[in-house]
């Protein structure tokens, strides 16, 4: 049976597996290369530049009073800002919490009140989202604001009693030596989607985030002789420890985007001179429709790592555009990638990758007993990591929730997958009930509690249905019992006010109950099976009638 054997540690002895250090070699061997090159702001910085930058940060948050292990919450877009603070951050030893710009409410305050950040770093749009919050983000003692808002910004929430200074505040310290951090250190907290509760913040070790990122080198066999371009989020792994990370293990120059536009895509990728990108969600199949030119294939690229791969337009897609490699994987925030697709080969339709076993354990068990199921048959992902620090450390102050998902000594995905005889392995279906729309993982019980605000609404059920595109989207669903007849436009606009745009539901289904076990479970698999009904509201038809 065939494994992954391509991972080989750029940087061999595991004591130096932290970002600090990595930073520092980086500076030291690469100094005068551009590391970072961000097109929207038009400057660039190299790696030496870079590093005094992150000291310079990293000098600030500690005279401000931040201290090793202490949390920093980061809540900006895609800017050269996001890359030094979060750099600062692990050369001051504290621990990066990204938190999803388009977060409010309930969303924002269960995670800020969660982790007790003690600084944060945000941009301006999100400062009144604060005020707005104050209660949960108490802990809270010191804001930076970045954006062209930034003095309306800092005025709000210095009149709701905080500190607050621009970004530029945090490059005002003298370059301050590393505060010393080891491999098995915290170093950010990343949230995942909930199931039958709040998302969850996976706590990554040191180590793991750089083990993610080398094997992210491995896979797109990245070196200093490439460009790596990014149009997708910071604020989540993809961007952050698949993309930028890996880079800067690599000394490779990074490109970074401030969105993903679908339309300029192959005009950012040319101009950039980019060998390596990547795609995630629906990113590739929006890429495709554009209307096709003569010279889409006159470009750099090499290699597009997509999560997932749209099998039915991969060949014509990679002589479009002159692609040599796709590659693919299957992994989690808290397993790194247990899972992937050796270089430049052709997989089977759907396959996701081989395991790497030299790295990882990996089982596919029948999710009630844990015992292994056979060849070809479905069964739940079911990983433990062989090499110390590699896998998350478990969900910050959630310990229920930990050895929910450690269960038996193994990670537990709540993902359902088969393996063929040849060792490749094929997603089949979530078996938890998370959701994943346009690239961003949504918490089916967050939905659920935002849309029981409203006071006609008395239960509901989101569940995820597909979507009627390639790449393992979904969209939401809500089922709903009301007290008194809904306005469905008002409905929406009002949810618009409560969760970010791509958690809103697009259909919902107003009923008078919903299926339930005999303890009062809402049997959200019949749910899923029925569907969108011609009785179903769609936000789609109505969006086009106003």
């Amino acid at each position: 049976m065939r494994t992954y054997t391509d991972i080989r540690p750029t940087f061999p002895d595991r004591s130096t597996w932290t970002t600090p250090h990595v930073l520092a070699h980086r500076a030291a061997s690469h100094g005068d290369a551009v590391y970072l090159d961000c097109p929207e702001e038009g400057l660039t910085w190299t790696f030496a530049e870079t590093h005094e930058s992150a000291r310079r940060v990293a000098g600030t948050l500690m005279a401000s009073g931040g201290a090793p292990g202490d949390r920093l919450l980061v809540m900006l877009p895609n800017s050269s800002m996001f890359i030094r603070t979060w750099l600062g951050s692990q050369v001051a030893g504290m621990v990066e919490v990204p938190i999803n710009t388009a977060y409010r409410g309930q969303f924002l305050e269960h995670q800020a009140s969660t982790v007790g950040p003690k600084l944060a770093v945000i941009d301006s749009a999100c400062a009144e989202r604060f005020v707005e919050s104050k209660s949960a983000c108490e802990s809270i003692e010191r804001f930076w604001v970045a954006g062209s808002g930034a003095d309306a910004g800092i005025a709000a929430l210095r009149d709701a009693g905080w500190e607050a200074e621009p970004w530029d505040a945090l490059e005002a310290s003298e370059p301050t030596e590393p505060v010393g951090v080891a491999p098995h250190d915290l170093a950010s907290i990343f949230f995942t989607s909930g199931t039958t509760g709040p998302s969850k913040g996976v706590m990554m070790p040191q180590a793991q985030m750089y083990f993610f990122a080398d094997e992210c080198v491995s896979l797109t066999r990245l070196t200093d002789a490439d460009t790596y371009m990014v149009t997708t989020p910071l604020f989540h792994g993809n961007a952050q420890f698949l993309a930028a990370y890996p880079a800067l293990v690599a000394g490779a120059r990074f490109v970074l985007h401030s969105h993903f536009s679908a339309s300029r895509w192959i005009d950012q990728i040319r101009d950039s001179k980019a060998t390596v990108t990547n795609f995630l969600g629906v990113m590739m199949d929006f890429v495709w429709k554009q209307e096709a030119r003569p010279n889409d294939a006159d470009n750099s690229l090499r290699c597009i790592f997509a999560a997932p791969t749209a099998y039915s337009i991969l060949d014509e897609f990679k002589a479009r555009f002159g692609v040599d490699a796709f590659v693919e994987v299957f992994g989690l925030t808290e397993t790194s990638m247990p899972i992937l697709s050796p270089y430049g080969e052709d997989r089977p339709v759907g396959a996701a990758g081989l395991a790497a076993s030299d790295w990882f354990d990996v089982r596919l068990v029948d999710p009630e007993t844990d015992e292994e199921v056979g060849i070809g048959e479905l069964g739940e992902l079911a990983i433990r990591t062989k090499v110390p620090w590699t896998c998350s450390m478990g969900y910050y102050a959630m310990p229920d929730k930990t050895a929910e998902a450690w269960r038996n000594l193994w990670f537990h995905t709540g993902d359902g997958l088969r393996r063929d005889a040849e060792g490749w392995y094929y997603f089949v279906d979530r078996l938890k009930d998370a959701l994943r729309r346009r690239g961003e993982n949504i918490s089916s019980y967050e939905v659920e509690q935002a849309l029981l605000g409203h006071p006609d609404i008395t239960e509901c059920a989101v569940v995820a249905v597909k979507a009627d595109i390639e790449a393992g989207e979904d969209e939401v669903m809500a089922w709903i019992i009301a007290s008194a007849p809904l306005d469905l436009g008002e409905l929406w606009a009002w949810a618009e006010t409560r969760m970010p745009s791509f958690a809103v539901p697009r259909f919902i289904e107003i009923v008078d109950d919903l299926p339930k076990t005999p303890s009062e479970r809402v049997q959200k698999i019949k749910l899923r099976e029925q569907g969108a009904t011609a009785t179903t509201h769609d936000r789609a038809d109505y969006m086009r009638v106003i």
